[in-house]
């Protein structure tokens, strides 16, 4: 893939192909391994269905994204990132790190993904009973 427009620095090239907020997180998340749309939009419950799909193709249209699909009714598809979303994986990394660091400096809570935050609705699961109260 080639880019034929003039940047007055590399980190404006950088963010004209990862894009803005979402498009960051879809490749973290990628970075995780294989997910399909579903399993996206469970770990994202902020961002709208339609903002997915644009982010999921543009990422897909630089190239930093595949889309595969089962061809079933209806289709499983699955995303992935490309060898040339992996290029990307020191640059997350180096995010996640910081965004960590800052949540310990500033009392920020960063939410781990947990089965009760998997469903889109319902109450949390409960909690386990303390040992020996069986």
């Amino acid at each position: 893939m080639t880019d034929d427009q003039s940047y007055n620095c590399a980190v404006e090239l950088t963010l004209s192909v990862i894009g803005g907020k979402w498009a960051v997180v879809v490749l973290a998340l990628l970075k995780e391994g294989v997910h399909r749309y579903g399993a996206l939009r469970r770990r994202m419950p902020a961002v709208s269905e339609k903002v997915l799909v644009q982010r999921l193709r543009g990422l897909e249209a630089s190239g930093l994204v595949s889309r595969h699909s089962d061809g079933g009714s209806p289709p499983a598809v699955e995303y992935r990132l490309t060898p040339e979303g992996e290029s990307l994986i020191p640059i997350l990394d180096a995010l996640y790190a910081w965004g960590v660091q800052r949540a310990a400096r500033t009392g920020a809570v960063i939410l781990p993904p947990a089965p009760d935050r998997l469903t889109p609705a319902g109450p949390p699961p409960a909690a386990p009973a303390p040992p020996g109260s069986a």
